[in-house]
């Protein structure tokens, strides 16, 4: 693949996950919201936002068989028009009032999900050397436009069905997966042979890596801790006296510093590496459950965001390209499939568990001291391993 392809794919990839990565603001916005109308128990109103993690988690290994036996392009096309009919049935469901299907079509919308998380990995396999961390920040740049786009969606169209709110909100998802189509079609990676489709090390010699295992374990550790406090944040806001309005604007405060340093995280991985930058995320996690403890103001709820979202970035990120390292070309599908499950699977437990501790007695602050001891089980061994893994590269 030429320099001037793989650019231009990186592109391609950036703008589609722009308007593909819409889709979770606008679940997250509105679901719970829709939720509270359509469910028959009101404790159950945050159960489709859930279902969308859960529906990324079982998504990401159907999805990486796909893209391994029929290639990226094709499966991308394949998961935006999962994308297209998931909008359309929630759509359908908020019209009839029907809460279950409902809950369907949002776990639809994560399968689709499970394919715009795998951009990233898409980016690395179109670069060479340390241009692959950079190529993943890239795309992940993509991220920032789509926290923009999907609130504004869901804002826009929320009254555009006369008698039916919301509604038109879930069209626009599929009009935005459809815009994802057109862009993924454009895409020019090269369809894998068939000797790839099964090549490599089987994957449980893979899984048990010490390289693997680390790669693996510090982006469930980084995604699932930022899953786990994001949730209960804004309950918890609400909660000790703040604001509905005020905990909105740290959720954004927090969107914003989740991808927005994706402007220099790739060159900061260049120069210091991937599991420094990975180690210095995990630590800004552990910085943001110091600040949660230290009070329940106003600035500690949104600087606590803050460091969360910039932790992510740089754990996830470097997780993400600390992958790379563990795989060949035959292997990365069945590789970057198995990672996403671990990760986004331990995501959707972590949404399912935030949602019930926060709610008991001292519920905010057993959350973010539980963040120490998950943040030190892969710290310690990343910093050891660091120069262990360099010198085996």
């Amino acid at each position: 693949m030429t320099d001037s392809t793989a650019f231009r794919n990186i592109n391609i990839l950036t703008m589609a996950q722009a308007v593909g990565g819409a889709a979770p603001p606008i679940v997250i916005s509105l679901g719970g919201i829709i939720g509270t109308v359509l469910a028959p128990d009101p404790s159950l109103a945050t159960f489709p936002v859930s279902l969308y993690n859960v529906g990324v988690a079982i998504g990401t290994l159907p999805a990486a068989w796909v893209m391994r036996r029929f290639g990226r392009r094709e499966g991308y096309i394949f998961g935006a028009m999962i994308g297209i009919c998931g909008g359309l049935l929630a759509a359908t469901a908020i019209t009839a009032g029907l809460f279950l299907l409902f809950c369907l079509a949002i776990m639809t919308v994560g399968l689709y999900g499970s394919y715009i998380q795998s951009f990233r990995f898409a980016a690395a396999d179109t670069a060479e050397g340390d241009m692959k961390a950079k190529a993943i920040s890239r795309v992940m740049v993509g991220g920032l436009a789509a926290a923009i786009i999907g609130p504004q969606v869901a804002i826009w169209t929320v009254d555009a069905v006369p008698g039916h709110p919301y509604v038109a909100s879930f069209i626009g998802l599929s009009v935005l997966a459809f815009l994802t189509l057109l862009l993924v079609s454009r895409l020019k990676i090269p369809r894998p042979v068939a000797v790839t489709i099964s090549g490599g090390r089987p994957l449980s010699e893979i899984a048990r890596s010490p390289r693997f295992i680390m790669a693996a374990a510090t982006g469930v550790v980084s995604y699932a801790l930022m899953a786990f406090i994001m949730t209960a944040t804004p309950l918890a806001m609400i909660a000790c006296g703040h604001s509905v309005g005020q905990a909105t604007l740290g959720i954004q405060w927090h969107v914003l510093a989740m991808f927005g340093p994706s402007f220099f995280t790739g060159r900061l991985i260049a120069r210091f590496g991937k599991e420094t930058i990975a180690a210095t995320g995990l630590a800004l996690i552990a910085g943001c459950a110091v600040i949660a403890l230290s009070g329940l103001g106003l600035t500690h709820f949104w600087l606590a965001l803050i460091l969360l979202g910039v932790g992510w970035n740089f754990g996830f990120i470097g997780a993400t390209a600390m992958i790379t390292d563990c795989h060949t070309p035959e292997e990365r599908g069945k590789v970057q499939g198995l990672n996403d499950f671990l990760v986004f699977g331990s995501t959707a437990t972590a949404s399912f568990l935030a949602g019930a501790l926060v709610h008991i007695d001292n519920g905010w602050s057993m959350m973010n001291w539980l963040v120490f001891p998950a943040v030190g089980l892969v710290l310690v061994p990343l910093v050891f391993s660091r120069r262990l893994f360099a010198r085996t590269r």
